[in-house]
């Protein structure tokens, strides 16, 4: 096995309890997002993947639905931890383990194929994907930070791509916004992708890192790799069809449904 890909699938929420059996469209979360994880594996070299999940429900759900499928501590911190756990627990030697968020059933599988072949490529310890705003995308995101200041992250990077640094708030300043409007449409801010390939070494030294002082402040674990010297490539991928960065509420259920009628469902691609 090349790469493991792993689909961390809590029953927790404190906004929206349950959900990875949240139904969106006739298909539950979980079943989304495994198959995106499938069909990522298939176009990977030595690819496979697994659901990790916390509670019996989601377990037995995965197991009727013919989904591969490991149990994990419920106490993990994060969904990172939980992908090193379903590693341990099947007693896999992946070269790369991918941590594909279970809440964000739209991600293109297009996007996992670009992270891996990225880390295997760059020589860093870990991979994420990025889309550079345009003017108009960057326009929207400042305007929904006014009501969800800590939604939405974004990436800076050196010339080789690799990240610099991960906010909360955007980034960079632009002292001369008006002038650089006029020289095309893309804006210089990249928005993160929740989307993470590790190599297996990176990742277990991750994990036993404490938690460090700005993924703390920022409430971003990709901060502890950076803080501790870890190097992360950062990937640029062109936006999906359907443009949610994650599930967390049942109001982005409706959201995402609506935009599935409107644009298809990527499931029947």
């Amino acid at each position: 096995m090349k790469t493991l890909i792993v689909v961390p699938a809590r029953y927790a929420s404190t906004r929206l309890p349950g959900k990875p059996l949240a139904l969106i469209a006739g298909r539950t979360m979980v079943a989304r997002v495994a198959d995106l994880a499938r069909r990522a594996a298939a176009a990977l070299e030595a690819g496979e993947y697994v659901v990790a999940t916390d509670d019996m429900r989601i377990l037995e759900h995965c197991r009727d639905a013919g989904i591969r499928v490991v149990m994990t501590d419920p106490a993990l911190p994060s969904g990172s931890d939980r992908a090193l756990a379903a590693a341990e627990g099947l007693g896999a030697q992946p070269e790369f383990i991918v941590n594909l968020q279970g809440d964000a059933p739209f991600t293109p599988a297009a996007y996992v194929v670009a992270v891996v072949d990225a880390l295997a490529t760059s020589g860093t310890d870990a991979a994420t994907p990025y889309i550079r705003l345009s003017w108009e995308a960057l326009d929207r995101l400042r305007a929904h930070k006014l009501e969800t200041p800590f939604s939405g992250t974004t990436v800076v990077t050196d010339p080789s791509g690799r990240a610099i640094w991960f906010s909360k708030i955007i980034l960079p300043a632009m002292r001369k916004e008006r002038d650089l409007r006029t020289m095309g449409p893309l804006s210089p801010v990249c928005q993160h992708v929740g989307l993470y390939a590790y190599r297996l070494d990176a990742l277990r030294r991750y994990c036993a890192m404490p938690e460090s002082r700005y993924e703390r402040l920022e409430g971003l674990e990709q901060l502890r790799l950076i803080e501790n010297g870890l190097t992360v490539q950062a990937v640029e991928v062109q936006p999906g069809r359907i443009a949610i960065p994650g599930i967390d509420t049942a109001e982005d259920i409706v959201l995402a449904e609506r935009l599935v009628a409107e644009h298809g469902d990527p499931d029947k691609d």
